[in-house]
């Protein structure tokens, strides 16, 4: 079986102290396999499963650290999450895995602090996370701030320096356009407006009409909204005759957008990767297949993968399962490689350093733009909600 191996930075830990033998690690899985976050921590899970009997196939982690996982749906819900870390935190886990939205994951901060496990969501993005769950919260995917940032410097690199931007105060995720907005105006571009919707509204007509009114016209239209809202929004932009560049974000990674047909020809949006020839996102895929009997149709696979790879360098960096050693050698990782990138929290607040890529739809496939490093200088601070 192929294996996609830990950097070279992590060589030294490979001298951390012998495990028992007895020891074993217990992931605490709280994720959403129902509800509207499904089409995301699903897949995400799917992942994570294909890593851990990787693992556990070649003895475990070191060799002899096999992982263990107990798994509960939250059902997209925040009380239900809280529900579900509390009972993982009770049966003794030694990390435990939270759903792919901000909103949720902070619901379960407080808990995790108080027990002192450490908690990576499965696909967050909010740069806020870390900041107001604390210590032993951590995310696992490039932040918003840092695709806004990507994707506004494309954009404005292409001549489309007329913004306009649609997002929804409901979650931290689908805030992002304020990001982009923000970079947008630091590139000396303009922002003509904005407007904002409720997450899982009916019809965004009325939007969709006060955009076509525009004079000038937007080069360029940034959202945050996911399914079943981008589907929804997109189709009515163009049903009005907007012919704006649209720019989504990873929420839109996945089948539905690619079976839009016409209407998302075109539209380019940030990711974690791209399985470019040669690149490890392509020998996962691979192994994703084998194992799976199924193609990998989404980036949130391996995502899944890469949080798995996390851990296993954490326990082989700590020496040990114990939480609170975990949740350090997490803070100081560097450059572990992942099925998407390399993956460094060393120097951070809890959001990882990961290679953002930049894909357009074309012809009903994936269309890679570019894998650009975000201008630093450009980034924008996190939003405190």
């Amino acid at each position: 079986m192929k294996h996609i191996a830990l950097a070279t930075t992590l060589l030294a830990a490979l001298s951390a102290p012998a495990f028992a033998e007895s020891d074993a690690l217990l992931i605490g899985m709280a994720t959403a396999q129902t509800g509207g976050l499904a089409p995301y921590d699903s897949p995400v899970v799917a992942g994570i499963r294909v890593a851990v009997d990787e693992l556990n196939a070649a003895g475990g982690i070191g060799g002899n650290i096999m992982i263990e996982l107990i798994e509960k749906d939250v059902r997209s819900d925040a009380a239900q999450t809280v529900i579900a870390v509390q009972e993982l935190v009770d049966a003794g886990v030694s990390a435990i895995v939270l759903p792919c939205d901000a909103d949720p994951a902070l619901g379960a901060a407080g808990i995790v602090d108080q027990a002192g496990i450490p908690a990576i969501s499965t696909c967050a993005s909010s740069p806020t996370l870390p900041l107001i769950g604390g210590d032993y919260v951590f995310a696992n995917f490039p932040g918003d701030n840092v695709q806004a940032t990507v994707s506004a410097v494309w954009a404005f690199e292409q001549g489309l320096g007329n913004a306009y931007i649609i997002y929804s105060p409901d979650s931290q995720y689908t805030t992002m356009p304020l990001y982009f907005a923000d970079v947008m105006k630091a590139l000396g571009g303009t922002v003509l407006g904005e407007d904002t919707y409720t997450i899982g509204q009916p019809e965004f007509s009325a939007i969709a009409t006060r955009i076509a009114a525009l004079s000038p016209a937007p080069d360029v239209i940034m959202t945050s909204a996911y399914e079943p809202d981008f589907p929804s929004l997109l189709k009515a932009l163009r049903a009005a005759g907007v012919t704006a560049q649209v720019i989504g974000s990873d929420g839109i990674d996945s089948p539905t957008t690619f079976s839009l047909g016409d209407v998302a020809e075109g539209v380019v949006f940030t990711t974690a990767g791209h399985p470019t020839p040669g690149s490890a996102l392509e020998t996962f895929n691979a192994l994703f297949l084998a194992e799976t009997g199924s193609a990998s149709d989404t980036v949130f696979n391996a995502v899944g993968y890469d949080l798995i790879k996390v851990l296993e360098a954490a326990v082989l960096a700590a020496g040990t399962t114990e939480p609170k050693a975990l949740r350090d050698a997490i803070a100081g990782l560097e450059g572990v490689q992942g099925a998407t990138s390399l993956i460094t929290y060393k120097g951070t607040d809890g959001m990882p350093v990961r290679e953002v890529s930049l894909i357009r739809v074309t012809g009903g496939e994936r269309e890679l733009v570019g894998q650009p490093a975000p201008q630093m200088d450009l980034i924008p601070a996190p939003r405190m909600q």
